[in-house]
C-alpha cells in the first residue's frame, strides 16, 4: 500500500500527482471510504462507484473555480475526502459533524447543496450562464445518475441548456444501471441498448450489405439514417448536446483524456460513463441495495443480521398492511417513486406484481398517475416520503384534491430522520397538507394505530394522508383485522388536572410520560384534519392550560389547528404550542435532536412547568407559538 491519500489536502495537491500514481490512489481512496462508512454508517455502494470519476474530475478541472454539481449527493464521500475533509470523515452524519451530502456552508468545493434528485443539470446550467453573463471563463459540470435522469426536471434542464451553443457546460451521466431500487422505465432500456453497441453495429452493416459499392456517399447517409432508426443514440444530441460515450467510468486512462478533450470544446457536452455500484468491495458489488445505506459494520465480515429481534418498523407495518389490504380489495394499486425498499413494498411486488408500479424518481408524475387511476375507479396507494411529497405539491392540490379523488398517501419518514438531516426530514407535511380542501390527515402514535389509520384513509372516498416516523415503533402488536377509526375523533389516554396535553402522532408517548409527572390530562388527537374540535372544546372547558405537542413545524401545523378551533369557538384559553423550531434541524442522533428541540419527555415537562408558572402568576391568556 502507498500513502498517497495522506498527502492530499485539496485538489491542488491531487493535480500534482503523476498520472501513473492515480490508480493506486484510487485503491487507497476506495478503502478509506469503506473504513469510514463502516465506523459511522452512511451511503456506501454509490460512493464506491464514483471513486475514479471523482479523481478524474478534480484532476482535469480547476476546482473550485470550475464548478462540480453532484446530483442527489450521496455519491460525494470521495469528493469530500479529496477536498480537505479526510480527517473529518469520522464525524460523518453525526451531530456537529460533516454532512452526508454536499453543503455550501461546509466547503467551497460544495457548489450546490443537494440531497433530492435531478437538480444538478438545472443548477449547473444556471452557473454556466452566470459565468457567461459575468464574462468569467469557467466550466460547470453536473454529475447525474441514471436513476435521477428519470425525473422530468432533468429533461426540462436539458431542453433549456441545448439552445446555448457558447457555454461551458458538461453533463456527466453516471450510468450504474441502479438507482436505489432496481432501475425502471424506457430510459433504462435505452441506456442498456446504447451500451450493448449491437444496434449501432447493425446499422453500419446494413449500409455495407444492402447498397452497391459505387454509391459511397449514399451509403454514408443511409448509415446515419439507419443509426437514428435502430438506435436512438442521438437522443441527447437532439437536445443540443454533443454526446460522447459510453466509456468505462473506472478506467482512469479513458476518463482523464476524454475529460481533457471535452474541456477544450464549446457548447453543451454530454459524457456517458458506465460505473458499478459497490465497485472494489465484493460484498457491495453482490448486493448494492443492502449496502446502499448501511449502519456500522465490520468490513471483513460485512453486514450481519441483528441477533436480537428488533421491534417492527413503521415501514414494515405499512408493507404488511399493503399486502393484506390488496388481498382484501382487488382495486388496490401500489405506487412508489423509486423507493421500493425504503417504503417497504418488496413483498407487495412479489405477491401482486400486476398491481405494483415503480414510476422512477418522478414524484410529480407518481401523484398525477395515481389520480388518473383513481378516475377509472381503482384505489391507488402512493407510498412516498414526506420530504419527497413536497416535490409534487401542485399535483397534490390540482390533480388530486381539487377533483376530490380517492388517493391514499402513506407518508413515511414524517418528522426528524436523524443522520440524513434537514433535506430528508418530514417536518412540514402537517402544515402544507392541512390547508388543502378535501384532505384528511392522520398521525400514528403506535404500530397498530398506524395500521388502523391506513385502513381508515384507504376507506375514505377522497384524498387521505397517513404520516408515520422513520424507524421502529413502541413495540405495540398489530391486529390482523383491517379495522377503521372513527373519522375526526381523538381519544383520552390519561385524565389529570389543570393541564391538558393534546399530542399528535409520535409525540403521544413522550407527552404521556410528561403528563404522568405533571398529573396532566393526555389526549391522543389522532387526526390533524378533521380536528376533533369537540374534544378540544371539552378539554378547554375543564382545564386551565392547553398544550399541543407535534413532531413538525409549529407554523401552520397541528397546534395552529387547535388555536384556530379555539378562536372559532370564541374560547380564550392559555395555549402552549410545542413543536420543531423555525429553523432547519441538522443531522444527528434522532433522540438527541428531539431532546435539543425540547420534544423528549423531560423537555415537554420542563416547557409546561415554565408556562404553568407564568399562567399562575398572570390571569391573561398566554399563547406560545414555538418552543424553539
Amino acid at each position: 500500500m502507498t500513502n498517497l491519500l495522506q498527502t492530499i489536502n485539496s485538489p491542488d495537491d491531487l493535480r500534482q500527482i503523476p498520472r501513473h500514481q492515480l490508480k493506486p490512489l484510487a485503491d487507497e481512496l476506495r478503502q478509506y471510504v469503506i473504513d469510514s462508512v463502516s465506523k459511522t454508517g452512511g451511503h456506501l455502494s454509490s460512493n464506491l462507484g464514483t471513486v475514479e470519476l471523482t479523481i478524474a474530475l478534480h484532476y482535469v478541472f480547476q476546482t473550485p473555480d470550475d464548478r462540480l454539481v453532484w446530483d442527489v449527493g450521496h455519491q460525494t464521500y470521495p469528493h469530500k475526502i479529496l477536498t480537505g475533509r479526510r480527517d473529518q470523515m469520522h464525524t460523518l452524519r453525526q451531530r456537529e459533524g460533516i454532512s452526508g451530502f454536499p453543503r455550501r456552508d461546509e466547503s467551497e468545493y460544495d457548489t450546490f447543496g443537494t440531497a433530492h434528485s435531478s437538480t444538478s443539470i438545472s443548477a449547473a446550467l444556471g452557473m454556466a450562464l452566470a459565468a457567461k453573463t459575468k464574462g468569467e471563463d469557467r466550466h460547470a459540470v453536473a454529475i447525474i445518475g441514471d436513476g435521477s435522469m428519470t425525473a422530468g426536471m432533468a429533461f426540462e434542464a436539458l431542453n433549456n441548456a441545448g439552445v446555448y451553443d457558447d457555454i461551458n457546460l458538461l453533463v456527466v451521466l453516471n450510468d450504474n444501471d441502479m438507482s436505489i431500487s432496481p432501475p425502471v422505465g424506457a430510459l433504462n432500456r435505452y441506456l442498456a441498448r446504447l451500451m450493448s453497441g449491437k444496434f449501432y453495429a447493425a446499422a453500419r452493416n446494413v449500409g455495407k450489405s444492402v447498397l452497391p459499392s459505387p454509391v459511397l456517399e449514399l451509403a454514408k447517409r443511409f448509415e446515419e439514417h439507419a443509426k437514428g432508426m435502430l438506435v436512438p443514440a442521438t437522443m441527447f444530441e437532439e437536445f443540443g448536446f454533443n454526446y460522447i460515450g459510453p466509456i468505462d467510468g473506472h478506467d482512469l486512462d479513458s476518463l482523464i483524456p476524454t475529460l481533457q478533450n471535452i474541456k477544450q470544446l464549446k457548447g453543451p457536452q454530454f459524457l456517458h460513463v458506465v460505473t458499478k455500484k459497490g465497485q472494489g468491495y465484493k460484498l457491495a458489488e453482490a448486493d448494492p441495495v443492502l449496502y446502499h445505506g448501511p449502519g456500522k459494520f465490520n468490513p471483513a465480515e460485512g453486514i450481519k443480521p441483528s441477533a436480537a429481534p428488533a421491534k417492527q418498523t413503521y415501514t414494515q407495518v405499512f408493507g404488511q398492511w399493503l399486502c393484506d389490504m390488496a388481498a382484501a380489495d382487488e382495486k388496490l394499486i401500489g405506487i412508489t417513486p423509486a423507493m421500493r425498499e425504503g417504503s417497504g413494498m418488496v413483498e407487495f411486488e412479489k405477491q401482486f406484481p400486476q398491481r405494483y408500479y415503480d414510476v422512477g424518481i418522478a414524484e410529480q408524475h407518481a401523484v398525477t398517475f395515481a389520480a388518473g387511476m383513481a378516475c377509472e375507479g381503482l384505489k391507488p396507494v402512493v407510498a412516498i416520503y414526506s420530504t419527497f411529497l413536497q416535490r409534487a405539491y401542485d399535483q397534490l392540490i390540482h390533480d388530486v384534491a381539487l377533483q376530490n379523488l380517492d388517493v391514499t398517501f402513506a407518508l413515511d419518514r414524517a418528522g426528524l430522520v436523524g443522520a440524513d438531516g434537514a433535506t430528508h426530514a418530514g417536518n412540514y407535511d402537517m402544515a402544507y397538507l392541512r390547508c388543502i380542501p378535501n384532505m384528511i390527515i392522520m398521525a400514528a402514535s403506535d404500530e397498530n394505530e398506524c395500521r388502523q389509520m391506513l385502513t381508515t384513509g384507504y376507506q375514505y372516498p377522497g384524498p387521505a394522508a397517513i404520516r408515520y416516523p422513520r424507524g421502529a415503533g413502541i413495540g405495540k402488536a398489530t391486529e390482523k383485522a383491517l379495522t377503521t377509526l372513527t373519522l375526526g375523533k381523538g381519544e383520552l389516554r390519561r385524565e389529570g388536572k389543570q393541564v391538558a396535553i393534546l399530542a399528535f402522532g409520535s409525540m403521544v408517548q413522550p407527552a404521556l410520560q410528561a403528563a404522568e409527572q405533571l398529573d396532566a390530562t393526555l389526549a391522543n388527537m389522532r387526526f390533524i384534519k378533521p380536528l376533533d374540535t369537540e374534544l378540544v372544546k371539552s378539554l378547554a372547558a375543564s382545564h386551565d392550560v392547553l398544550v399541543t405537542v407535534e413532531e413538525g413545524c409549529t407554523m401552520g401545523g397541528a397546534g395552529s389547528a387547535v388555536a384556530e378551533a379555539l378562536a372559532a369557538a370564541g374560547i380564550s384559553k392559555p395555549l402552549l404550542i410545542l413543536g420543531l423550531p423555525d429553523q432547519f434541524v441538522d443531522h444527528g442522533d434522532p433522540a438527541l435532536l428531539l431532546s435539543q428541540c425540547g420534544l423528549d419527555a423531560k423537555g415537554i415537562e420542563a416547557s409546561i412547568r415554565q408556562r404553568l408558572s407564568i399562567v399562575q402568576g398572570n390571569s391573561a391568556p398566554v399563547l406560545a407559538v414555538s418552543n424553539g
